[in-house]
């Protein structure tokens, strides 16, 4: 997650420890996949049928099992998959690390436990977006540190070994009879990944490391796009960073995943970075993160309606929703949609309807 490109003066808001501030039908899973491997222009818009509304709720395990539940708008209590489809969400994003911790709202999200709510969303007729954090817990755009267990790995070391658990993790994946409709090969990564040796300052072994994890998704599921995700859109320059030495060291990618959280008035120059960003390197966007104070509602919805109906009119692939469900006392973390006294979703989630 990355919040410095909210409004000014919109610090950290009581996020918890260790976060920096932090069925899509046949058809339309076909369409953005054609689109994601370059089928198709990218200066067309995307079309109702392909333009994916989604959300992370990668929480939701987890508030379960602490006696959470969700209201729907009319106050009664529902299942959320439900509720978020009624906005039209049509996707969900799950994280997943290493060896994670058993913190409720800080760990577990182990490939197993991420394999079991994947299998839930397929049930509930949504699409999967599967990110690798390659990490044990929160990796992000100021942090990116490998798995404990790889922390002292030599570069070729360390390549056998994201390959291999790309690999075992995908089959995970797929033994539990899900195909994601999307995988993410880290997150917020404009530094690089697994710092010190996958740093985007040696950009020969960052790519070295990313292009395996592309191989390894390839190799389970061929036709399933590969994303890179980058934060901070409106810095130009970090983007570029990234971007030049990851192309030019040969790297491959399908999709490239954006996160931003920007309101108001900082929303349309950052629409038209991701467009350009889009026609620059030849990938289609998809914006995988965005979020808003959660006692700032109406203005929420509108920087979400204005992100996507933009990314939708520039021919991006979609918007997600930031752990929407999320509510206080699970959480701190105070960019959600959800009312921590009437368990009812905020009117944020209504910058989804008409889009």
């Amino acid at each position: 997650m990355s919040r410095s490109d909210h409004e000014p003066a919109q610090p950290i808001i009581s996020a918890p420890p260790g976060i920096s501030r932090r069925t899509l039908l046949a058809g339309a899973a076909a369409g953005a996949g054609a689109l994601a491997l370059g089928v198709g222009s990218l200066a067309e818009a995307t079309t109702d049928a392909t333009f994916v509304k989604g959300a992370d709720i990668s929480w939701m395990p987890q508030m379960e099992a602490h006696g959470y539940y969700w209201n729907n708008k009319a106050g009664q209590r529902q299942d959320l998959f439900t509720i978020l489809k009624s906005y039209g969400i049509g996707a969900i994003s799950l994280r997943t690390w290493v060896n994670p911790s058993s913190d409720p709202a800080n760990g577990h999200c182990s490939i197993q436990e991420t394999a079991k709510m994947a299998a839930r969303c397929r049930d509930a007729g949504l699409q999967v977006l599967l990110g690798f954090h390659f990490g044990d817990t929160w990796n992000s755009v100021g942090v990116q540190n490998p798995p404990k267990a790889w922390a002292n790995m030599s570069y070729s070391q360390m390549l056998s070994a994201l390959r291999s658990y790309v690999s075992t993790s995908l089959n995970v994946i797929k033994s539990a009879g899900v195909t994601p409709g999307w995988v993410k090969i880290g997150n917020e990564q404009n530094s690089g990944i697994c710092h010190p040796v996958g740093s985007v300052s040696k950009p020969g072994q960052m790519t070295g490391l990313l292009n395996a994890a592309y191989d390894a998704s390839k190799q389970i599921f061929p036709t399933t796009p590969v994303m890179i995700h980058l934060a901070q859109p409106q810095k130009m320059d970090s983007i570029r960073t990234f971007m030049n030495a990851y192309r030019g060291n040969g790297g491959k990618w399908d999709v490239t995943g954006l996160s931003s959280y920007a309101g108001g008035s900082n929303v349309a120059p950052i629409l038209g970075n991701m467009r350009t960003i889009q026609s620059t390197y030849g990938k289609p966007i998809m914006q995988v993160e965005f979020g808003g104070p959660v006692d700032r509602a109406t203005q929420t919805r509108d920087a979400l309606h204005q992100f996507a109906t933009g990314i939708k009119g520039f021919g991006g692939l979609g918007t997600f929703y930031w752990e929407p469900e999320g509510y206080s006392p699970f959480t701190g973390y105070t960019m959600t949609a959800w009312s921590s006294g009437t368990r009812r979703p905020t009117a944020a989630l209504d910058g989804f309807l008409n889009v």
